[in-house]
């Protein structure tokens, strides 16, 4: 659930647009907090593989740890970043919370740092950290709330207009739901999660057909394309937050919610001339947390049915692959000076 940096910049609005500025602290663009989103949700998988037996799979917590690791610094380092552009451009922030596309990029801050929590959060217990834990968790869950409030008022008056109905818009009501009652559950409030996965289903709902009669309306404009892997974002995570919510839940039951997970996943893929139009962005880290949550459904699957082992070993390596792969052409487009959009 991730979004192209520099998308907002190709949909025309009549809603304020941002302030145009040229520092790379101005051009920073919130959806690079997708990087953490995808490499947080690979580290899950990877915990899931060895949970079972871990003696079986020597090296697999460790290999959980160093991507988690990995993912929370870049995480840490984007907030800190964040905090900075707030400070000095505060006016184009506002302005990118306005606007009815940026807005929904913007709801990648608090559902990577909702991520952050479920992941460690199981630490925290019986520490004196649980306290500092439970407080972001607040903080992440309120901006979340105000971001989906002002995303879910601009579509329900009119404001956000046929053409900027794009997948972004599952960011701030479906993504935080989902990944929300994770970080619930991760605490052990499950009561309050169950809650939230709920209202999550609500959102989806509520924006499952306008989203879905523009996709099948034609093309998104040419920057947009690599987030089309928010797409599959719903089904996928939606799927996994079941696993979450419910560890008894048997493994008829997951199948069924990763049946329904492929259908976005074949979907995207099916259009593939479509996105790989666009030249490479951080936009296509999209992909990487809907990948990741799609093989971490099938890793709790494969252990819930008893079946063969090598089944969630290819599922969680083949994620491996593509999130390699982007990291990869990330550190590129960094290397080279491309990794911000122009001023």
């Amino acid at each position: 659930m991730n979004p192209v940096s520099d998308a907002p910049h190709t949909a025309d609005s009549s809603a304020a647009a941002p302030v145009a500025a040229s520092g790379w602290l101005a051009r920073l663009q919130p959806g690079l907090f997708g990087i953490p989103m995808g490499l947080l949700g690979l580290a899950g998988t990877w915990t899931r593989l060895g949970r079972p037996a871990p003696e079986a799979a020597p090296g697999v917590a460790g290999v959980s740890m160093a991507i988690a690791a990995l993912g929370a610094l870049i995480w840490a380092v984007l907030c800190v970043l964040w905090l900075a552009k707030w400070l000095r451009h505060r006016e184009q922030v506002h302005g990118m919370w306005r606007h009815p596309l940026q807005g929904s990029f913007l709801a990648l801050v608090p559902v990577s740092t909702l991520l952050v929590v479920t992941y460690y959060a199981p630490l925290s217990a019986g520490t004196p950290w649980r306290v500092p834990t439970l407080a972001l968790l607040g903080a992440a869950l309120l901006l979340q709330l105000a971001i989906a409030w002002q995303v879910v008022s601009q579509l329900t008056t009119g404001r956000i207009t046929a053409e900027q109905v794009t997948p972004a818009l599952y960011l701030p009501p479906v993504a935080g739901g989902f990944v929300g009652a994770m970080a619930l559950q991760a605490l052990g409030l499950h009561g309050w999660a169950v809650l939230l996965f709920g209202i999550g289903l609500g959102g989806w709902a509520l924006l499952e057909a306008r989203i879905l009669h523009r996709l099948f309306a034609g093309p998104l404009p040419l920057g947009l394309r690599p987030t089309l892997g928010l797409e599959m974002a719903p089904a996928s995570v939606g799927a996994l937050t079941l696993a979450v919510l419910w560890p008894e839940l048997p493994a008829d039951v997951l199948l069924v919610a990763l049946g329904i997970g492929t259908g976005p996943v074949l979907a995207v893929l099916s259009r593939w001339h479509w996105w790989t139009e666009a030249p490479f962005s951080p936009g296509f880290w999209s992909f990487s947390f809907p990948i990741a949550a799609y093989a971490g459904v099938g890793v709790e699957a494969v252990h819930r049915g008893g079946w063969s082992v090598a089944v969630a070993w290819l599922a969680t390596l083949l994620a491996s692959t593509v999130i390699g792969y982007l990291a990869l052409r990330t550190l590129a487009l960094w290397r080279d000076g491309q990794l911000l959009p122009p001023a």
